[in-house]
């Protein structure tokens, strides 16, 4: 190993240790806030008289206001720096999040939960946009995969939280969802000024860094950046001109459809086959899968890297991960739920920071900005529609199993799609699968 490849490895490590875990907690409160609706639903719901057809509505007008704010959003991280633009998603999102205290009525849960997703917009593209400006391509899926560890930290450490909050009741006033919503929210917005002081936007930024790391990172990055303009240049709309870039936004689609249920749907199943409330033990139960998550993305992650075949190592996760999706349709056992889920949340979940070594290594400049927030904008209406179609099967059949079914098919869709995209090493390099300009 020569200077210069000393000097790149020890600059990776430091912003390894300097950036991921942060970033992974900023995603941990997030995905928090985004899904702690799930484990409010029961108490909720009983208070406030709010329908399940309001209820997922209002979970999933989510994902449209995130969906229609997501590209400008990451244009402006791209132009003012994520320093700036990380530390306002996250301020803005918390203090939504703990307005929803004052969500008593379904028009005042929809205006709520769409302004949580408008506010959080580019927050988790920002990120992805985020790493590489700091790492190579061939560190990137396991740095990904250390950020992407927050989703499943968040239930780990968010299940018995929210499950302990939900335990509170009467305090000051306050019902236990709405002590829920208040605590997780704030802790949102004090992480989010924490960041402002402490993230750096780019390599030449950071003073933990010496002049010869920083030279080395930049040069090799900026190398990298020119090889994939020679590839291919995308404007900020063309990239929905890109047949690939469009398979790019169907396999997220499809995954999220999977995903919803485990987000919006797993805590009241499990409290159900519990023959209780979602409580302090229903958390415990509920972060066993997610520790499973966590054990998952590291290891797949890394696998990946090594081996370099992120797309076959996507496949075969969501290929589990849908199996075990039906299964939990299929029985009212507890320990089989709980099985199930070890099986696909991990599936679903540590499946993701896989996929976007993908799009990651195809995309650059203003195409990786617009093209990243696309994937995860048009992608995240599957997590809009998917407590939507389960609402309407489990409505339409009289079967409050049957919505599981279905959203495992849909999800099995991105496998299809995925045996049509390249491997990591092909993509950004075939003259046969280049984009139509």
């Amino acid at each position: 190993m020569n200077s210069n490849e000393r000097a790149l490895a020890s600059a990776v490590a430091k912003a390894t240790r300097r950036l991921l875990p942060f970033l992974a907690l900023m995603l941990i409160l997030a995905f928090l806030d985004r899904a702690n609706i799930g484990f409010a639903k029961n108490a909720y719901q009983a208070e406030t008289g709010i329908s399940d057809a309001a209820y997922a509505l209002g979970a999933g007008i989510f994902f449209i206001g995130y969906a229609l704010f997501e590209v400008p959003s990451n244009l402006i991280l791209h132009r003012v720096g994520a320093r700036l633009w990380l530390s306002r998603i996250m301020i803005s999102w918390g203090l939504v999040s703990a307005a929803m205290m004052f969500a008593h009525t379904p028009t005042q849960l929809y205006v709520l939960r769409f302004l949580l997703g408008v506010c959080e917009a580019g927050f988790y593209p920002g990120v992805l946009l985020y790493l590489t400006y700091w790492f190579p391509a061939k560190q990137r899926a396991r740095a990904t995969g250390l950020f992407y560890l927050g989703v499943p930290l968040s239930l780990v450490i968010g299940s018995p939280l929210s499950g302990w909050l939900l335990t509170h009741h009467g305090i000051l006033g306050l019902s236990n969802w709405q002590w829920m919503f208040v605590v997780e929210g704030v802790a949102a917005t004090i992480v989010g000024i924490v960041a402002l002081f402490y993230l750096d936007s780019k390599p030449s930024e950071a003073k933990w860094l010496s002049s010869e790391e920083k030279r080395v990172l930049t040069a090799a990055l900026e190398s990298e950046e020119t090889i994939k303009l020679r590839a291919v240049s995308h404007t900020a709309l063309g990239v929905l001109k890109d047949p690939r870039v469009l398979i790019f936004i169907g396999i997220y689609f499809f995954i999220q459809m999977g995903t919803g249920p485990l987000t919006f749907y797993l805590p009241s199943r499990i409290a159900q086959a519990a023959g209780t409330d979602v409580d302090f033990m229903v958390g415990i139960l509920l972060a066993v899968p997610w520790l499973c998550a966590v054990v998952a993305t590291r290891a797949f992650t890394v696998y990946a890297d090594k081996n370099d075949n992120h797309r076959l190592v996507c496949i075969a996760m969501i290929t589990a991960g849908t199996l075990a999706l039906a299964a939990i349709g299929m029985t009212t056992s507890l320990l089989v739920i709980v099985i199930a889920s070890c099986i696909a949340v991990p599936g679903l979940t540590a499946s993701q920071p896989v996929f976007w070594s993908l799009p990651t290594r195809y995309l650059s400049g203003t195409g990786a900005a617009s093209g990243i927030a696309f994937i995860v904008s048009l992608g995240n209406l599957g997590s809009f529609l998917s407590p939507q179609v389960k609402a309407y099967t489990d409505r339409l059949t009289g079967n409050g199993d049957a919505g599981f079914y279905v959203l495992a098919c849909l999800c099995f869709v991105s496998v299809v799609l995925l045996l049509g995209v390249p491997s990591a090493t092909e993509v950004g390099t075939s003259d046969e699968l280049a984009p139509t300009r």
